[in-house]
């Protein structure tokens, strides 16, 4: 067993594709160099002036440094520096109040603008590409399109964590892991072994070899019909030979010609090119940007929207080199999306967008909501996915997510409506709501249940949830030795509604500039308890105040007058939705070039009224998730 866990540990080949990627346009070089020169004539001597006597090589509070930054101002390090950096000097927080000298409002304007401009000094680069693994899910819904077994086989690997990448490394704890998950998805398909052979054992093994034969080239057709599916491409003559020194192996121990084959099958499911993503291609030496080979689009493309292997019309318009075209692209996303398959989007992305995967562990009062059953979270998490798959088959406006009219109720849930008493029964069915202050992922249960305490609500986690997954802006977070309400003076604040208690906290001055955006958002909620049921009183009895303000003056006093004005702003919920799902579809952070690209994708989501499938057809279909960077960066000549 030794020998052979060190066999298929080596079975990683990490080389990579390739076509040369297109020149840049002398536009984008002359804009480069304006937005540089911009920097070093105007910005520098700013930061200078206000920033480096406490964010310098000397003092690094926060332990921001711009003299390091000066050098190269777009790292995809530094853009959330830079973020912060915006927020508190157009709020004048920085320089601190009491600073001798203050930058007049021209020169932070002039910061501010310089700051949207940064993204131009980055050099067309579909950024890093990461070869990844498959996460615990891909991994199930592999095993069940493969050899038709029940994903929960891999029920036993530890749960992913949630982000825009994934952890590569294969430790020795999780290969024995694999090898066991392979040994039962081969029971489950082939049966034990020694038994009776199964139809997929001679689907897969074809007739046996008669003994005047060649047994082992037999078992290198099979290695090679197996190996193309389980890898998703071509294998190469060297990875079969590999696999069949696991078939000599085994004969050589004696094995039956099945049980060898078996052993064959069960080093292509704990192999590298199974558990990751590889390309078919090795890259042209000397080329630093090389498009993606067939097969590998063909793998992303799948990932992405199916979180499975690409089914047989993938793999033909792979096998053909036709899937990388454009028109050939768009017709395979309206098809993906069109299937049940699709279902894999909402619980890979739109659950952890809106928070729901973490329905089932949230912790809930339960003298308080008794109501919180895993009946009813189940009801939840569905009721958001069903509403997510909707916008998404019905090509719907991605605004709808917050001015939807209709959402899926069943019994369960339907309470918590107020609707008992039309909506009956387990299955969840779509309902047009008549109370306009419901409707959309702001007034819907799930969400409001994860964005709130476990005994009662919370106005900050509701607007901070608001302001970063919906609107797409970044909240900082909260100072250091700030008590929370529950550690307020009890007797002092007995007579208080949550509100009140909230506003006597921004009384501190290190609280009062966030939670004059957060709070108005929150409360605007607050007629919804912590499961999303409606009141007009809070727990202390005291009355709902809902009303509150925004900056540019709009004011709003009920949820539906808050939804009015969010959905309004269609260009910000589009533009945070287009960077989470293109991160989402590429595995990672987005940097630098990643930010044109952004651009490009929400102009073209606009001219097209905002719909899904168009968002969801301009990601596959960009520079980024096209292409890969084979070198480890990309360079400029611009001074």
């Amino acid at each position: 067993m030794k020998s052979f866990c060190l066999l298929v540990l080596g079975l990683l080949t990490a080389s990579l594709p390739g076509r040369a990627a297109t020149a840049e346009t002398a536009d984008a070089e002359t804009r480069r160099k304006e937005v540089r020169q911009t920097f070093l004539n105007d910005i520098v001597p700013f930061l200078k002036a206000n920033c480096f006597e406490c964010h310098g090589n000397k003092k690094r509070k926060a332990g921001v440094d711009f003299s390091r930054m000066i050098n190269r101002p777009e790292a995809a390090d530094y853009r959330r520096v830079w973020q912060l950096a915006l927020n508190s000097v157009r709020d004048h927080e920085m320089p601190p109040r009491d600073a001798d000298k203050q930058p007049t409002d021209a020169e932070r304007q002039r910061f501010a603008d310089w700051i949207g401009t940064i993204k131009f000094l980055s050099v067309k680069d579909p950024g890093v590409f990461v070869i990844r693994r498959l996460t615990k899910v891909e991994y199930g819904n592999t095993l069940r399109d493969l050899l038709g077994v029940d994903p929960a086989v891999a029920a036993e690997l530890p749960e992913d964590v949630a982000g825009e990448g994934y952890l590569n490394a294969l430790s020795p704890l999780q290969t024995e892991q694999y090898l066991g998950i392979a040994n039962a998805a081969l029971d489950q398909a082939l049966g034990p072994v020694g038994g009776k052979p199964t139809k997929l054992q001679k689907t897969l093994f074809g007739e046996p070899p008669s003994p005047r034969s060649d047994a082992r080239e037999a078992a290198r057709k099979v290695a090679r019909s197996f190996a193309r599916s389980a890898y998703r491409r071509p294998p190469s003559d060297d990875e079969i030979e590999v696999l069949l020194k696991v078939f000599d192996l085994a004969r050589e121990n004696q094995l039956a010609y099945p049980a060898a084959l078996r052993l064959l099958l069960k080093a292509v499911l704990v192999s590298p090119q199974f558990l990751f993503i590889t390309p078919a291609q090795e890259a042209v030496p000397g080329e630093v940007i090389v498009p993606l080979d067939d097969y590998q689009l063909a793998s992303r493309l799948s990932y992405f929207l199916w979180a499975t292997q690409p089914d047989a019309e993938l793999m033909s318009l792979a096998d053909k080199g036709k899937l990388h075209e454009p028109a050939v692209l768009r017709a395979q996303v309206k098809r993906m999306l069109a299937d049940k398959r699709s279902r894999a989007l909402f619980d890979g992305f739109g659950a952890q967008w809106l928070g729901v995967g973490g329905l089932k562990e949230k912790t809930f009062d339960t003298a308080k909501f008794p109501q919180m059953t895993p009946a009813l979270r189940q009801a939840m998490y569905d009721e958001a996915r069903l509403f997510f798959e909707s916008i998404v088959r019905e090509n719907r406006s991605v605004v709808n997510f917050v001015d939807g009219d209709y959402t899926f109720l069943n019994g369960t849930l339907a309470p918590l409506y107020g609707l008992q008493k039309s909506v009956k029964g387990a299955e969840m069915r779509r309902v047009k709501l008549a109370d306009a202050n419901r409707g959309g992922i702001l007034g819907m249960p799930g969400v409001l249940a994860v964005t709130s305490m476990p005994e009662r609500t919370s106005a900050v986690k509701r607007g901070v949830w608001v302001l970063e997954q919906v609107l797409g802006q970044h909240v900082p977070p909260a100072p250091a030795n700030v008590p929370t309400l529950e550690k307020q003076d009890r007797q002092k604040v007995a007579n208080l509604t949550l509100r009140q208690r909230t506003e006597l906290h921004r009384t501190n001055p290190a609280c009062a500039n966030c939670h004059k955006l957060l709070d108005p958002i929150g409360f605007g909620l607050e007629n919804f308890d912590a499961i999303g049921r409606w009141r007009d009183h809070d727990d202390s009895g005291g009355p709902i105040d809902a009303a509150g303000e925004l900056p540019g003056g709009k004011r709003f006093a009920t949820p539906k007058e808050l939804k009015i004005i969010i959905a309004s702003r269609q260009d910000d919920l589009a533009r945070n939705l287009t960077e989470k799902l293109l991160a989402f579809a590429l595995c990672r952070r987005l940097e630098g070039y990643d930010q044109l690209v952004a651009d490009q994708l929400a102009e073209n989501l606009a001219r097209d009224g905002y719909r899904m499938q168009t968002l969801l057809t301009e990601i596959v279909t960009s520079y980024p998730f096209l292409n890969r960077r084979v070198q480890t960066t990309v360079t400029t000549n611009a001074k």
